[in-house]
């Protein structure tokens, strides 16, 4: 670690400094809580609080540095008190320092995109753990230094928490790390001061709206991550999206693409599309993966196309990646004695809960039905509600809306936003059951055998969050248990 604040402070832009900059510092925080003696404290301007009005606790505590965008009307003596332009970005520069810039240390690779996110990064984890290095993964279901599990909170955690991270991996000899960057974390500056290796794109649809207000500044933030790469690292992006071109037309980094459909530096097609797996014809080779649907393709091929990359060989990477499965609660899926087909699915957007309907009906054998159980989040984007429950009944025989996580709101009012997406048409084909368990049993008592069940929304989740609180709730292990108490 890195303790003397003058030398933490060299890359950061600062205003003015009442006090010496000659002094050791202990931690670089920003929550007042956990501040204790020889601390340096950012005062952040948050969504929800300002930092700034916590610097007199937290000098009550010990805080000997504050850095802030304001100074406070009162100055303590003995601390010193540092002005910047922006407190959330001077945080990641100065976590960054204080863990002596672990991301520098290790070749670190950032995925970002509305869908696939979780299965690219923990496929890449995974690939590059079987080809014998020792790798570290930061993702939405947990993370992983080399063999150890770390407990995921976030997407992309804290700056201060991440930098730790990454100096742990470092420390246990981590020569990758592969990350989720969520659109939230580039907008509130959490990867301010990383050096990234490289950075993939896996696609843009209508998701967060609740945060940043418009699908341009949803895409903005996205893009941010790509300008900021610098012109050692690649940019990969998925050209069959119309937003692939747009996220690197201002990036340093050297550009690749992949696709499907369209022209690209990594081509695959999908050759069979099963619930055993894909059979993809990956530049004139077939390959069979046990991941399933189009969408898995493009998951698969950005993995491929990031290894190749990074200098690995394309027979070893190949080989490893067929046996591989994918992240917990992506197209999980099960089968009860009497043949009724259960998925379980993070789905939680129009477009990742399409891609999974659409790889369901591919893969139907004809007859069976498909009864969607689907819900929406509280506190959350509202604009995509109606969408989802169209979507749903769109692709589906049957639809069950439920709660998902309501937290604050009241499910009530989620489901009544869904509702007010469904046609006249499709009204014959949907069913609301507010209580998610309640949900669960009635899909599986209305399936015979063949049919299929997909459980959207929750996928790796153990909990539902209701009014504050998270109440133990395991879509996969219910699931289970309701189709095998029906057969």
């Amino acid at each position: 670690m890195i303790n003397e604040l003058k030398e933490l402070l060299q890359e950061v832009e600062v205003l003015e400094i009442k006090g010496t900059a000659d002094i050791v510092i202990d931690q670089v925080c920003f929550d007042s809580r956990k501040v204790e003696k020889g601390t340096l404290f950012v005062a952040v301007r948050g969504t929800a609080t300002d930092g700034h009005h916590f610097i007199a606790g937290a000098v009550s505590k010990g805080a000997s540095v504050v850095v802030c965008e304001e100074f406070p009307e009162t100055l303590k003596e003995n601390v010193t008190y540092i002005l910047v332009r922006d407190s959330a970005v001077a945080l990641g520069i100065l976590a960054s320092a204080f863990y002596n810039h672990p991301s520098g240390k290790l070749k670190l690779v950032g995925i970002t995109g509305t869908n696939g996110k979780t299965t690219v990064g923990t496929l890449l984890y995974k690939l590059f753990e079987e080809l014998g290095y020792k790798a570290g993964l930061i993702s939405t279901v947990e993370n992983y230094i080399h063999t150890s599990v770390v407990p995921s909170t976030h997407t992309t955690p804290d700056p201060v928490t991440l930098n730790a991270l990454l100096a742990e991996m470092v420390e246990a000899g981590c020569d990758y790390c592969f990350m989720e960057v969520s659109s939230h974390a580039v907008a509130q500056h959490r990867i301010e001061g990383l050096k990234f290796s490289g950075g993939v794109f896996t696609n843009l649809t209508h998701d967060h709206l609740d945060f940043h207000k418009t699908f341009r500044a949803y895409l903005e933030a996205k893009k941010a991550f790509f300008d900021k790469l610098d012109r050692n690292a690649f940019a990969l992006v998925n050209s069959d999206d119309k937003n692939g071109s747009v996220m690197i037309q201002n990036t340093t980094a050297y550009k690749k693409s992949y696709a499907l459909k369209s022209m690209a530096d990594f081509k695959a097609k999908v050759v069979e599309n099963e619930l055993s797996g894909l059979l993809l014809d990956i530049g004139g080779q077939e390959v069979w993966f046990k991941l399933v649907g189009s969408f898995n393709a493009y998951n698969l091929l950005a993995v491929f196309a990031t290894a190749m990359l990074l200098e690995q060989d394309r027979g070893r990477v190949l080989t490893i990646l067929s046996r591989l499965n994918g992240a917990e609660g992506r197209f999980d899926y099960v089968t009860s004695s009497n043949g009724v087909i259960g998925i379980v699915d993070y789905a939680h957007t129009p477009d990742a809960v399409q891609n999974v309907l659409s790889t369901i009906r591919d893969i139907r054998k004809g007859t069976e039905q498909v009864i969607t159980i689907i819900g929406c989040g509280g506190d959350r984007d509202k604009a995509k509600r109606p969408v989802m429950a169209q979507v749903a009944c769109d692709w589906s025989d049957k639809v069950i809306i439920t709660s998902d996580n309501p937290r604050s709101e009241d499910p009530e009012d989620i489901i009544r936003d869904m509702e007010a997406g469904i046609t006249p048409d499709n009204k014959r084909k949907a069913l609301t059951i507010t209580n998610r368990l309640e949900a669960i049993k009635t899909a599986c008592h209305l399936a015979k055998s063949g049919d299929i069940i997909l459980l959207a929304g929750k996928g790796h989740e153990k909990y539902q969050e209701i009014q504050g609180v998270k109440h133990p709730f395991d879509d996969k292990k219910i699931l289970i248990e309701q189709l095998y108490h029906v057969s």
